[in-house]
């Protein structure tokens, strides 16, 4: 069953990565999508609010410049959320401040899409900053890669060009059309199958014998989960991030997030086939990819299926 198993997960990555990379290249395009009736709105009024229009170009100075900016800005608001969290609200749990030394380790790793986690999250971080920071900053940091991929491609695409697009437009795309319904989605159908999210601080568990009580930690799980497997990124909620019952509930919530996990990186190899026009360098990327990985996805579960030796 375990290799039938391995043979399902394989499947629906690529079944799933094809139209995804498609639609991320109409996107990058500017082209119109089934998405475009619905967010197309919040698109035209994110550039507005920055002050970009759909159609401008920069040069890699000024988009790397862009790049550089935003993060820089991110890593800030993330390190002051941690230091003040104590006096802002949604701390339910009163946590205090985050030390400056974790502070601005996680700060740096988050906007760096590392994603660190040296703490335990539901003992060190208010449901502010796991929200506004924390769970901000997996989209910010995700679509900043993505945006770079994007100038990356150009960069192989336009000959005689002296511009890569614009970072914020990428940006704000990678953000609206990809990353955000795909969040969603996959944040209703962990919470359908018992993933935790709400504002409550904690919830009391009382064991069988009635005498002993355990205090069990809550707060918005789902929606940071959600994005953390989108965009690749590490440090979840809980201090044991997807091992946790309350971010992993069962057999189906696993296979969602090992799929969402790869799911943009496979489909990205589409979406180059289709930006260079030449939908072969996609699939090959593609099969590089997986000459790589599924060896080791063979040996690794061929060493856990014989246990351990007492």
């Amino acid at each position: 069953m375990g290799w039938i198993q391995i043979a399902i997960y394989f499947a629906l990555l690529l079944a799933l990565a094809k139209p995804l990379g498609e639609h991320m290249a109409r996107v990058y395009s500017g082209e119109r999508t089934f998405l475009t009736p619905v967010l197309g709105w919040l698109e035209r009024a994110l550039c507005r609010l920055i002050g970009v229009r759909a159609d401008d170009e920069t040069d890699w100075k000024a988009y790397g410049r862009a790049a550089l900016l935003f993060n820089a800005l991110g890593c800030l608001a993330v390190y002051a959320l941690q230091r003040f969290q104590h006096l802002l609200p949604l701390n339910p749990a009163g946590l205090g401040a985050v030390s400056p030394h974790s502070s601005f380790n996680t700060a740096v790793s988050f906007a760096t899409n590392t994603n660190w986690q040296g703490y335990a999250g539901e003992t060190t971080m208010s449901h502010l900053t796991q929200m506004l920071g924390l769970t901000v900053q997996n989209f910010a940091s995700a679509a900043t890669g993505m945006a770079v991929l994007v100038a990356l491609v150009r960069g192989f695409s336009r000959r005689t060009s002296e511009t890569l697009g614009s970072f914020w437009v990428d940006l704000v795309r990678s953000t609206v059309h990809v990353l955000l319904p795909l969040s969603i989605l996959l944040a209703v159908a962990l919470v359908s199958r018992g993933v935790v999210q709400t504002l409550d601080a904690s919830a009391t568990a009382h064991v069988v014998d009635q005498v002993a009580a355990q205090t069990i930690p809550l707060g918005p799980a789902a929606s940071q989960v959600a994005i953390k497997q989108l965009g690749t990124n590490g440090g979840g909620f809980f201090n044991a991030n997807s091992a946790h019952p309350l971010e992993n509930p069962d057999g189906i919530s696993n296979l969602l997030e090992m799929l969402a996990i790869l799911l943009i990186p496979a489909a990205l190899c589409f979406t180059f086939g289709k930006l260079v026009r030449d939908r072969r360098q996609g699939v090959a990327l593609l099969a590089a990819m997986v000459v790589i990985l599924v060896p080791c996805v063979v040996a690794i579960t061929a060493l856990e299926r014989q246990g351990t030796t007492p």
